[in-house]
């Protein structure tokens, strides 16, 4: 399984990755929408199970079409829902 953690921002995302299988990971900036689809959709051409995490945005709507579509897990994080001790409160989507 790949899991990506994205700071979605209307222009960019910041992602950092996990292969749980490899124990490759990193970090990526990917710029623009067309971008960010691009490599979204040549992650899921590898035929990998995909879990991505991130912050809930109003401004995400055709990200999250676009996992839905490529069978990816998605969860978001309310950040108003961090609480002192560490936990989140999570809505899973797929």
């Amino acid at each position: 399984m790949i899991i990506i953690g994205a700071d979605y921002h209307p222009g960019f995302q910041q992602i950092a990755f996990v292969d749980t299988e490899t124990g490759d990971y990193g970090e990526q900036k990917v710029q623009h929408r067309e971008e960010a689809e691009r490599c979204y959709r040549d992650l899921a051409g590898q035929g990998k199970k995909v879990r991505v995490g991130m912050e809930a945005s109003g401004h995400a709507r055709w990200f999250e079409r676009l996992l839905a579509e490529l069978k990816f897990e998605l969860w978001i994080g309310d950040a108003a829902g961090f609480k002192p001790n560490g936990h989140a409160t999570r809505r899973r989507i797929g």
